[in-house]
């Protein structure tokens, strides 16, 4: 079983929280369709363009389909990234549409990491490194959050985390792709500190820490789904068995530019039962909070020696995906590919993309 070293792990996406979105960019093959125009060259100009209908002109919020406020320090407490990745991958069952280029939308990512920045700014928190717990887990009892939930958070939120309609003007907090690519912290911020300027208020003044702690537990065990009576944490698959139906028949896949393949052709692979390995190329943390089921934690930058004795240079298919969406993903691959691994492909749209198309996820635990 892969052992990591969280302390790695946590510089390694602090720098990508920080500032790493720009470069990370750069790093991806350019895709996605054309935008039928350029957009404005100016993240306040993209904003009024693409943004202010739902958010208002102002940023101040709810201008139409409760759309929340930007203009509220504690949703940029943590970092911008959980902002960037709800611009650019959507979140699926409400009226937020996915704005990245990957994913239909008009705008690079580079386009959507300056326009989190300015907004931040706007909200009156300079960007910067976020804490050094920031990828730390928030332990509480699920029990209790459930309990504590259903008093303080439903009449807003839903009895589900539906969110988003008359009867829930709220967040839809049972949302995958938001739970899927928001960190503990940034929950527990938002529990705690209430979104100011808004009818979100600041539970730290009702409730104690082990409660909001509990809230927080309780929300990331509904992250593969709101309707789970337990949440089950996978572990990662043994060195010994990382070949995912190992009796089945090869994929047939279709590679884009010789080696992307879409969301669809690889959840369409795993429905059929076909044989290959699928490893996530991110932190191991990201692993942990939400992953495609099957899938080997390998992060980007660990040794790989043992991790590669274990597969079989038979031809048997190897898929990497990255959160990014492709920067880790294509950086393994190409190791692959130079050590005669020729079956080998990268999950076009990452993580993100695909909880954003709806596809199954699971929640898991390293060592």
């Amino acid at each position: 079983m892969f052992r990591f070293v969280q302390t790695i792990a946590t510089c390694t996406i602090l720098a990508a929280i920080s500032g790493g979105v720009s470069g990370l960019a750069q790093a991806q093959t350019p895709a996605g369709p054309e935008a039928a125009s350029q957009p404005p060259s100016t993240p306040e100009a993209q904003y009024q363009q693409y943004c202010a209908l739902c958010h208002g002109e102002d940023r101040a919020g709810y201008a139409n389909d409760d759309a929340p406020s930007l203009n509220t320090k504690s949703m940029f407490a943590l970092s911008v990234l959980p902002l960037y990745n709800a611009a650019y991958y959507g979140r699926p069952g409400t009226t937020m549409g996915p704005y990245g280029e990957d994913m239909g939308g008009p705008l690079s990512s580079d386009d959507l990491y300056q326009m989190m920045m300015w907004l931040s700014r706007e909200a009156g928190v300079p960007p910067g490194r976020p804490p050094a717990n920031a990828l730390d887990p928030v332990v509480g009892d699920l029990a209790e959050g459930e309990a504590l939930y259903q008093e303080n958070c439903a009449m807003c939120h839903g009895s589900e985390g539906e969110g988003h309609g008359p009867e829930a003007p709220g967040t839809a907090l049972g949302n995958p792709t938001m739970l899927a690519t928001s960190p503990d912290l940034f929950l527990k911020i938002a529990i705690t500190e209430g979104r100011e300027g808004t009818q979100m208020p600041a539970f730290k003044n009702m409730l104690t820490e082990e409660d909001i702690n509990s809230i927080t537990a309780f929300l990331r065990s509904r992250a593969s789904g709101w309707d789970v009576e337990m949440a089950s944490y996978d572990a990662p698959p043994s060195l010994e068995n990382i070949v995912l139906n190992p009796e089945g028949e090869a994929p047939e896949f279709e590679l884009d530019r010789g080696r992307y393949i879409s969301s669809e052709q690889l959840n369409r692979a795993l429905s059929e039962g076909r044989k290959m390995v699928l490893i996530d190329t991110r932190v191991p943390y990201f692993w942990a909070m939400a992953h495609i089921k099957g899938s080997l934690p390998v992060p980007y930058y660990s040794e790989r020696s043992e991790f590669l004795s274990n597969i079989p240079n038979d031809g048997t298919w190897v898929v990497a995906y990255c959160e990014c969406p492709r920067a880790a993903a294509d950086a393994t691959v190409s190791k692959l590919r130079e050590l005669g691994y020729e079956n080998t492909a990268v999950l076009y749209e990452g993580y993100a993309g695909w909880t954003a198309k709806g596809f199954p996820i699971s929640v898991g635990k390293v060592e």
